[in-house]
């Protein structure tokens, strides 16, 4: 399958999947489609056309599921594991959870993840690390995605003591997060924690080439 990625867009996981992504969300859009599209998200109509159409001809079939989701990740991080981490990714992306990624939920996902403001982007990660969506993360919740990193990135990334492990990582974020030390961390006290201390935004792995 031909792919087209623009020579400005790393390529990283996060570019491969965003381009990939485009080429096998397939159906043609109509105007309404298009404009709904535009007004809700940060793209323009002719972003979204352009984007859309880029893989219309090769990759026609308009959804993608989720083991060619995990075959995507995988590509990019060949010495690890990241079958757990795309499935916890693909999980956020498939909004209405019926097993296959739709180009409208991508789109509005690339959206807030690529060109969202602060607030968006948290919100986005904080649906990710919320595993069973009741509004709070647990430790276990953080501790099942920290370990889903780590066995996608391997030993490809070199760790402070304090956070070569995952249960580390995931006990000095909450150390920092939890401020009531109710081992859980609500949406509040997860964008307090974010917009006070940028370093656990990069701690907790957010949008470098992940998502």
């Amino acid at each position: 399958m031909r792919l087209y990625v623009r020579q400005n867009v790393e390529m990283s996981a996060r570019g491969f999947v965003h381009y990939f992504l485009m080429g096998l969300l397939g159906s043609k859009l109509q105007k309404t489609q298009i404009e709904e599209l535009s007004d809700t998200t940060h793209f323009s109509e002719n972003e979204i056309m352009e984007w859309h159409k880029s893989f219309l001809q090769d990759c026609p079939q308009g959804l993608l599921k989720r083991e060619e989701f995990i075959q995507i990740y995988q590509q990019f991080y060949p010495t690890g594991d990241a079958s757990m981490f795309a499935s916890f990714v693909f999980k956020v992306f498939d909004v209405n959870q019926d097993g296959a990624i739709e180009f409208e939920e991508y789109v509005r996902a690339l959206s807030v993840t690529s060109r969202g403001n602060l607030d968006e982007k948290l919100d986005w990660a904080f649906r990710l690390y919320d595993l069973d969506n009741d509004g709070v993360i647990t430790k276990q919740e953080m501790l099942d995605i920290v370990r889903a990193v780590y066995r996608m990135v391997g030993d490809n990334v070199r760790l402070p003591k304090d956070e070569n492990t995952p249960e580390k990582r995931v006990n000095k974020i909450f150390k920092s997060m939890d401020k009531d030390k109710n081992d859980v961390i609500t949406q509040e006290e997860f964008h307090e924690g974010s917009k006070a201390d940028p370093s656990i935004v990069q701690a907790l792995s957010l949008y470098e080439g992940l998502v």
